[in-house]
């Protein structure tokens, strides 16, 4: 019996993602989720959760960067990545970044419930037919964004909501507003971002971020900033 969370921002795949587990492994509760952060609020109501089911695509997850923060946040977690993608590079940056799992959407309930259980079990999972490509792989870029990582897991949970922002191209002002904090704050912690990834303007904060996100919001964001905390 276990106690999962699924995170996913479509109510449909929810739906029939519980349905599919439900009839092939053995639960006890259910909890849905529909961005990053009711995912974190959820996490801290029920610290007694066994698996982690995160879509990568969730509003507020930025690719890679909220599976790096639950990471550091929640060590012990397993962490379950169910995406579309069947991408190589996807899948080996999501096992290198700390996942359990990754199961792609196309998996049949046969498949999901497999890796649940071999997750529960303590092992890892990805499918049979990449599991050798996945796992028997390693270059410099991997080793970079293991690096990267590294420094992103620095942040503390308001640095990572100003860092999501900045990635999405919003300004002080917006950020601040959003946050229910003053604008100093938010100078504050960018100022604590640069130091901690390394960089000295927001653009190079974007560049980075975007090399753990799993779309290019580099132009957007780049085309709003100027290298002042504006």
């Amino acid at each position: 019996m276990a106690k999962l969370i699924v995170a996913d921002d479509h109510p449909l795949f929810r739906s029939a993602l519980i349905n599919a587990i439900s009839n092939n492994f053995s639960l006890t509760t259910t909890i849905e989720t529909d961005s990053f952060e009711t995912t974190c609020t959820a996490l801290e109501q029920h610290p007694d959760t066994d698996l982690l089911l995160l879509d990568l695509h969730m509003p507020g997850n930025c690719g890679f960067l909220g599976l790096i923060q639950l990471r550091k946040n929640l060590p012990c977690l397993p962490i379950v990545v169910i995406s579309a993608s069947e991408e190589l590079d996807v899948i080996r940056r999501v096992m290198a970044f700390g996942a359990s799992a990754y199961i792609p959407k196309s998996a049949t309930p046969v498949d999901i419930a497999e890796a649940l259980n071999q997750v529960l079990a303590g092992e890892l999972w990805v499918p049979n037919h990449l599991a050798k490509a996945v796992f028997n792989h390693s270059n410099h870029d991997t080793e970079q964004d293991m690096d990267l990582a590294a420094r992103v897991a620095q942040l503390t949970q308001q640095q990572y909501k100003v860092l999501y922002y900045l990635t999405e191209g919003w300004l002080n002002k917006q950020i601040a507003y959003d946050l229910a904090i003053s604008e100093a704050t938010v100078k504050a912690h960018i100022t604590a971002i640069f130091r901690k990834l390394g960089v000295s303007n927001r653009t190079q904060v974007v560049i980075q971020a975007q090399r753990l996100t799993l779309e290019a919001p580099v132009n957007k964001a780049i085309a709003k900033f100027s290298p002042s905390h504006r």
